[in-house]
């Protein structure tokens, strides 16, 4: 699961929640060093003749442009929620991979969790509502894993719905 629970000294809990990565970083590293070689395979027949410098470009730029999607797919992928329950207080941080940050609080006896399994920008939407907005939490979650995390979170907020 692209999420892990952990307590807190003050005996409260904390959230962390993440994109789920198909390709760890040395992967990464291992794909592009076999896309380079299946790439130049066929160079080399051309090894000698003034074709292969017409083609090596094109075919580098290839590559380039498959390193540049992937590390732009990581950039992307750093994107970061926490959700902290402590005392009176519960509240959502919102890491972009920009750097920027967004946030949102209330109190934990007014804040409501819901899901709405259609109608939302995507499949089995999670929300809270509090302190006057609703905001989404583990948007790029799968729809399993929001519907889990729901279970997990209910009981956190029934007493209080």
């Amino acid at each position: 699961m692209p999420y892990e629970w952990q307590d807190r000294p003050d005996g409260g809990k904390e959230l962390t929640l993440w994109p789920y990565r198909s390709l760890p970083k040395r992967g990464f590293v291992v794909f592009i060093a076999l896309t380079a070689a299946m790439i130049s395979l066929p160079l080399f027949a051309l090894l000698g003749s003034a074709t292969l410098w017409v083609i090596l470009p094109f075919l580098m730029l290839a590559v380039a442009a498959i390193w540049w999607a992937l590390a732009r797919s990581y950039r992307d992928g750093q994107l970061q929620e926490r959700l902290v329950l402590a005392g009176d207080v519960v509240r959502l941080d919102r890491h972009a991979p920009d750097g920027s940050v967004q946030d949102w609080q209330a109190n934990p006896y007014w804040t409501k969790i819901a899901i709405h399994p259609k109608g939302g920008p995507v499949e089995d939407y999670l929300t809270l509502k509090g302190n006057g907005r609703e905001v989404e939490i583990g948007a790029f979650l799968t729809p399993a894993e929001r519907r889990r995390l729901y279970g997990e979170l209910r009981p956190l907020f029934g007493a209080r719905l």
